[in-house]
C-alpha cells in the first residue's frame, strides 16, 4: 500500500475505540454540553425543596409552598436538556426556555437550588442558544446527496469547455476533434 492509496485515518481496531469515535461524532452534531448543563441544573432545583440538608449537627429542612413549582421547573429543565440532544433544531426555543426557567427558579426554588441550579441553567441555556451546526458536516451531507450527479456534472463541464473552444475558433476554420488539434500543435512546436 502506498501513501497515495492509504486511508487518511485508519479505522480503529477495537470496539471501544469505534464506540468512542461514534459517540464523539454524535456529540459534535448537537449542543451536547449545553444540554448536559441544563439537565444537571435540574437536580439541585428539585433536590433542596424536598430533602433535608444536614451540615454537621445543623439540620436544615426547606419546607416551602412552592415545592410543586420547584418540581415542575426541575422536570422541565431536565426535559429541555435531553430534548436538545435528540432534536437539535429546537435549540433556540430550548435555550431561551432554560434561561427563563433558571431565572424563575430563583424565587421559587430556594434561590435556584442555592445557585447550584441557577448558574448551570443560565450557562447551559446560553450554550444551547449559541450552538450552530458545523459547516463541514452540512457540506458533507450535501456532498453525499450530490455524489450521484457529480459524474453528470463533469460530462457537462467537458461539453461546455468544448463549446467554448469551438466558439473561440475563427469563422472560416472547420471544427476538429480535440486530439487532432493537439497533434497539429505538437508538430508545429517541434519544427
Amino acid at each position: 500500500m502506498t501513501s497515495a492509496t492509504a486511508p487518511a485515518r485508519p479505522e480503529p481496531g477495537n470496539a471501544f475505540a469505534k464506540g468512542r469515535r461514534a459517540f464523539r461524532n454524535w456529540r459534535r452534531s448537537r449542543p451536547f454540553w449545553g444540554g448536559l448543563l441544563v439537565a444537571l441544573a435540574s437536580l439541585p432545583i428539585m433536590y433542596f425543596p424536598y430533602n433535608d440538608l444536614s451540615v454537621g449537627a445543623l439540620r436544615i429542612h426547606m419546607a416551602t409552598t412552592a415545592g410543586a413549582g420547584a418540581a415542575v421547573i426541575g422536570l422541565l429543565l431536565l426535559a429541555l436538556g435531553v430534548s436538545v440532544w435528540f432534536q437539535p433544531m429546537i435549540r433556540i426555543f430550548a435555550g431561551i426556555a432554560a434561561i427563563v426557567l433558571a431565572l424563575v427558579s430563583l424565587p421559587v426554588s430556594n434561590f435556584g437550588g442555592f445557585g447550584l441550579g441557577l448558574f448551570p441553567g443560565l450557562i447551559g441555556g446560553a450554550l444551547v442558544c449559541s450552538w450552530a451546526p458545523n459547516k463541514e458536516q452540512s457540506e458533507e451531507t450535501a456532498a453525499a446527496a450530490d455524489s450521484d450527479s457529480e459524474d453528470e456534472d463533469e460530462d457537462e463541464e467537458v461539453k461546455l469547455n468544448q463549446l467554448m473552444v469551438d466558439d473561440a475558433r475563427p469563422a472560416g476554420e472547420p471544427a476538429a476533434p480535440a486530439e487532432s488539434t493537439r497533434s497539429a500543435e505538437e508538430e508545429t512546436t517541434s519544427e
